[in-house]
């Protein structure tokens, strides 16, 4: 299976960008997509052969997320139960009859740490939901995970130690995350792989010299490691100030 992950940053923007294009050339089994930025029924993609699921937030302009799926789930769900979180429409969960595919967009700690409680929190939460998925069958979760796990997932780690995305308190959630039975696949397969990155500030010049952060992932069920065949980083795809991630994966 080929599965793709693109914080669009806008959908309706990004699709002006080159979004269908990248879409057909890819020709994915599972399409997902974070920070969709619209409401129901602002626009309409039409993406034959794909079955489409959409997360809405209740503010306008804001967050959401989709997952576009050539074969047909046994169920979906929209969130994770808790309402304050859920009205921002940051999880699809589709049920396959071999494993959970889990799209997320997870939230911004902001500038100022305003939001890092709110944000560890949503932590805790997500990797308990994650877990209970996968006591039942392998989990595939992917998304902006808005953190860089290690130093080497950005740029420049010393100057950002205490700035949202790197902060101790972060990584180490993604610690426990990975500690809970889970594989960072990019990583598994590339330890040392320096310069990968999946994000771009817009100041001037930024992505033309890579000073970016890798915060887009695929990551899987520890299971389905040997199932693992490549875990990509199209850093050439522009559109958005992320760029996809790719996972192909032996399973049906």
């Amino acid at each position: 299976m080929k599965l793709v992950s693109w914080n669009v940053n806008g959908i309706r923007a990004c699709v002006g960008k080159g979004f269908i294009d990248y879409f057909k050339e890819m020709d994915a089994d599972i399409f997902c997509i974070q920070e969709s930025k619209l409401q129901e029924g602002q626009i309409h993609l039409d993406l034959e052969g794909y079955e489409q699921y959409w997360n809405y937030a209740l503010r306008k302009g804001y967050s959401g997320t989709a997952i576009f799926t050539k074969k047909k789930p046994l169920s979906v769900r929209y969130g994770v139960g808790t309402e304050e979180q859920d009205a921002e429409g940051r999880v699809v969960t589709l049920d396959f009859e071999e494993f959970y595919m889990v799209t997320v967009y997870t939230p911004n700690s902001k500038r100022d740490l305003a939001r890092l409680d709110y944000r560890l929190a949503w932590e805790d939460q997500i990797r308990n939901y994650l877990k209970e998925l996968d006591a039942v069958k392998p989990v595939i979760l992917c998304g902006d995970l808005n953190v860089a796990h290690m130093e080497i997932d950005l740029k420049n780690p010393k100057a950002n130690r205490k700035n949202s995305g790197f902060t101790i308190e972060e990584r180490g959630k993604m610690t426990e995350l990975l500690g809970s039975g889970f594989i960072d696949t990019f990583r598994y397969l590339y330890t040392d792989k320096e310069g990968s990155y999946t994000w771009w500030s817009y100041m001037s010049k930024v992505r033309e010299r890579n000073i970016g952060w890798r915060i887009d992932y695929f990551i899987v069920s520890e299971r389905l490691a040997p199932s693992i065949i490549d875990a990509q980083i199209h850093s050439r795809v522009m559109g958005s100030d992320h760029c996809p991630v790719v996972l192909e994966i032996d399973i049906d």
